[in-house]
């Protein structure tokens, strides 16, 4: 039985469902509390069944053992004890119910005429192992109600009296229709479970239609983004209604902040663009000052270009955040490319940067201009993180272009390479902390590969470097 419940919750819950989930809980529950529902119901039908049967016949035979020495008496006024033990054993026995009376010494006083032998049952069972009270007895492949009591006539014991009924046939009916009964309760627990698990999917289906609809919705979306349940449950309706009005809360606070980081970065930028160019005039012309003066106003002059540049930073997340940074995809010559940003970076930060590409030209469809700002920003990174060489690689790979930006730096903990994409994040390793960035760089970078319809990924290794992979669908003219 078991066995069987456990194959059909299987093929009900053949979606992997976590065990932790509102539909396994209430599906085993419900299931739980069926089954022991339906077994208890089993379990009591089958006894009363079993009392209906067996109590009439035991209430029989209780009968005859109380009258039996009433009987007795009557009897052996015309012939003495033996013949009214005998009489009254003849005039009770039936075809059914045998009759056996033993004297004090073990001799048998009276035995009633059967299809079976009373004394051969009470000496397979043994004398002392007969009830006092009406029992079922079960004996080879039949069924007795069986008891013996001591026959006690005018206050005086004569011997003890056993009285056997056999119940075969009713006992196999009981026996079958106990069997019957457990079998529909085994057919109807199956069907139950079926139907309360199949019950529980759909009454649980819009909220997962829900969690489906809620992961597709992106931060571009959110301003037209709207649940819609077709079919539910008016608890569910108003949930799918709240969460409907906190994407409205959430679109008006992502637009209020979208402009706000555009609108500061833009008003930010002219008048720092004016002191940077102030604290560089100042230092041209200032003969007079002093070294710590100097040093003072080189410092200025760095961290406003520093702050000039975070901005810029902001401002092209903002744009692209919004959709109003425009890109001009044509056919990329990668070769060229990737050899004139090593070629740049190389002169630029005087160390030794290496484009590897294929002997055929690589021709991807991008924006030129992003995509040579992205290989700059990683050969930077490549550089500020790493004491050796540093190699652009360039493949193709099915229909997309590869492009490789490798170092053997210090490398990147695994915990930190799902973060590093994020905007302002910087890991805590004092061995970067240290180093100078906003942590915009490698969001920036994102932003506009997938802007390209590209996109980028990170392999690295504690101490054994980093290798930023950029993917790029190639060009074809035929399409």
């Amino acid at each position: 039985m078991y066995k069987s419940i456990r194959t059909a919750i299987a093929n009900i819950l053949r979606k992997r469902v976590s065990s932790t989930s509102l539909q396994f809980r209430l599906t085993v529950e419900l299931i739980a509390l069926s089954v022991i529902s339906l077994t208890g119901v089993t379990v009591w039908a089958g006894w009363r069944m079993e009392q209906t049967v067996v109590n009439g016949h035991k209430q029989m035979l209780e009968y005859v053992a109380m009258r039996f020495p009433d009987q007795v008496e009557m009897y052996m006024e015309t012939g003495g004890i033996k013949a009214g033990i005998e009489r009254t054993s003849n005039r009770v026995a039936t075809s059914e119910l045998a009759i056996l009376v033993k004297g004090d010494n073990g001799e048998v006083i009276a035995k009633s005429v059967n299809d079976y032998d009373l004394s051969a049952d009470i000496q397979n069972i043994g004398d002392t192992q007969v009830p006092t009270t009406p029992q079922v007895i079960q004996i080879g492949d039949r069924y007795v109600v069986m008891c013996g009591n001591n026959l006690t006539v005018n206050g005086k014991l004569v011997g003890k009296v056993y009285l056997s009924q056999d119940i075969t046939k009713d006992q196999l009916q009981l026996n079958n229709g106990i069997y019957g009964l457990i079998i529909v309760s085994i057919s109807a627990t199956m069907i139950l479970i079926v139907a309360i698990a199949l019950r529980i999917r759909k009454a649980l289906s819009p909220l997962q239609e829900m969690s489906q609809m809620a992961s597709l919705i992106s931060i571009d979306d959110l301003s037209a983004a709207k649940l819609q349940l077709a079919k539910a449950p008016d608890e569910i309706l108003g949930l799918a209604q709240t969460f409907n009005e906190m994407l409205q809360r959430l679109s008006s606070a992502w637009e209020q902040q979208r402009q706000f980081v555009g609108n500061v970065s833009h008003e930010l930028r002219t008048p720092l663009t004016v002191i940077g160019g102030y604290l560089q005039s100042l230092l041209r012309r200032g003969d007079n000052l002093s070294i710590y003066q100097k040093q003072a106003i080189a410092t200025a002059s760095a961290e406003t270009e520093r702050t000039i540049q975070m901005l810029q930073d902001l401002l092209d997340l903002a744009r692209a955040d919004s959709g109003n940074l425009h890109f001009r995809q044509a056919p990329v010559f990668l070769n060229t490319l990737v050899a004139e940003v090593a070629s740049m970076s190389a002169k630029v930060s005087d160390r030794s940067v290496t484009a590897i590409a294929q002997d055929q030209d690589i021709v991807a469809l991008a924006d030129q201009d992003r995509l040579q700002q992205v290989l700059i920003n990683l050969v930077d990174n490549a550089i500020k993180y790493s004491a050796d060489p540093v190699e652009i690689q360039l493949e193709t790979r099915e229909e997309q272009a590869m492009i490789h930006v490798c170092d053997r730096g210090i490398g990147i903990a695994l915990v930190h390479q799902q973060r590093v994409f994020e905007r302002f994040y910087r890991s805590d390793d004092p061995s970067t902390r240290s180093r100078d960035g906003t942590g915009l760089g490698l969001a920036i970078a994102k932003s506009l590969v997938e802007g390209m319809n590209g996109k980028i990924s990170l392999m690295s290794k504690p101490n054994e470097g980093s290798i930023f992979t950029i993917s790029l669908p190639l060009w074809n003219p035929q399409r």
